[in-house]
């Protein structure tokens, strides 16, 4: 039986502006509305693109989105930042409404969105569990019965009776997730908060939605960047880019699209930018065996370009080595105050030499950043760039004598920069 069923979905925002825009733009949509005519602004409005400026000052969040979901369904919702996932998501909470389309939902939503939401921050721990359960229509009796577990699956007891303005946001999320997972809901919707709790949480987390989905029939959807989270617990998954559903299918497909999509097979990076803003020129590894092939434990090089028209002071470069499930496991900088470079137009070469990489053996690529100091300017983002792979040791050492602590993160590395 359908639970959800989402047909011809569309959210569209005016940027820079609160609500719908301005006086004249409602009194518009009102002359047209009285004559039977369409709103004459949704004939307009960009793609949701936020890596490019636009010419409109209407964007769809979210465009022609249609699908249905199961009782008991567990599903997945995936995609960049920016992709529509949390605007989806609010508009199935009922938070927000849709500017286009319609949304049929059949049973009672308990919803978990960010850190505070349906909470009352003046009210304890304990008058807010009652004022959720009084939302969803339950008696007072069934929330008391229900109280002891709350309380005890949150680990809050201490502060039950402590106004929750007072709480951490972790000790905030605790409580919020197992109030929405103990009071009698019907659909449970979990955006990205929970990457608020620690690791044991988030596991006691995912243990929990997937049983009261098996055992009380309950429909999850489930929004998170962290894809083991994803695979773990849904069963399909919905893969969200610009606003759009890309694919909707099982988990593992989905997944399988999410990973590949903006890769590229070319092991060295080489930009076709504009040479009119400052970039990321090339990015290319020096590894143990040719073709991107790297021995576990030994030294790898990162040679990077940078070119810039202008003079930046306090120029930032970073890089992040990344899995296949876009899991971080190494992240190193190199800021201007440590080695002048960017201080002079004209094109640069960073150069990183980490003595030891320690990893599993895997597929790895880099994600790179160039900016300005913290909080200025973000020249630019290059994600999926020069894919290599960590194989076993130079020597014969047996796979099986491997242990966690042979792949600790990496604890030193050697930057220089040269203008070219």
């Amino acid at each position: 039986m359908s639970v959800i069923k989402v047909e011809n979905l569309s959210k569209q925002y005016r940027l820079g502006q609160v609500g719908t825009g301005s006086l004249s733009h409602d009194l518009n949509r009102l002359w047209h509305k009285a004559r039977g005519k369409d709103d004459p602004y949704l004939k307009i409005g960009e793609e949701n693109n936020r890596e490019s400026k636009g010419d409109s000052d209407y964007v769809w969040a979210l465009k022609d989105i249609n699908f249905d979901i199961e009782q008991g369904d567990r599903v997945g919702i995936i995609g960049r930042n920016g992709a529509g996932k949390s605007t989806l998501l609010k508009i199935l909470s009922r938070t927000t409404s849709p500017t286009t389309g319609s949304v049929k939902i059949k049973g009672k939503v308990a919803s978990l969105l960010e850190v505070g939401t349906g909470f009352h921050p003046d009210l304890s721990g304990r008058d807010n569990i009652f004022l959720n359960g009084a939302i969803l229509g339950m008696t007072k009796r069934d929330i008391k019965s229900r109280f002891d577990e709350i309380v005890d699956f949150a680990g809050v007891e201490r502060y039950i009776d402590t106004p929750v303005k007072r709480y951490s946001s972790g000790m905030y999320v605790r409580l919020a997730f197992a109030v929405a997972a103990y009071l009698e809901s019907d659909i449970l919707i979990v955006d990205e908060v929970l990457a608020v709790g620690d690791a044991e949480f988030q596991k006691k987390c995912l243990g929990k939605m997937g049983e009261v989905s098996i055992n009380q029939g309950k429909t999850i959807l489930f929004v998170s960047h962290n894809l083991d989270a994803i695979s773990n617990l849904t069963l399909n998954a919905i893969y969200m880019i610009n606003g759009k559903i890309e694919l909707a299918d099982n988990t593992s497909k989905v997944l399988a699209k999410y990973m590949n999509s903006g890769r590229t097979d070319s092991i060295v990076y080489q930009s076709s930018k504009n040479l009119l803003t400052p970039h990321i020129s090339k990015i290319e590894l020096i590894t143990s065996l040719p073709n991107n092939v790297q021995y576990h434990n030994d030294e790898m090089k990162v040679r990077i370009e940078i070119f810039t028209p202008k003079t930046i002071r306090g120029a930032s470069f970073s890089f992040k080595i990344m899995d296949s499930k876009e899991r971080s496991f190494i992240h190193q900088w190199i800021f201007d105050i440590d080695i002048a470079y960017c201080r002079e137009k004209g094109s640069y070469e960073l150069l990183c030499v980490i003595p030891e990489l320690k990893l599993y053996m895997g597929k790895y690529f880099l994600r790179c950043y160039f900016t300005e100091p913290p909080g200025g300017e973000i020249f630019e983002v290059v994600d999926f760039a020069s894919p290599f792979e960590v194989i076993m040791y130079k020597t014969k050492r047996s796979l099986f004598s491997w242990y966690p602590e042979d792949c600790a993160y990496l604890e030193k590395s050697n930057w220089s920069a040269n203008k070219l």
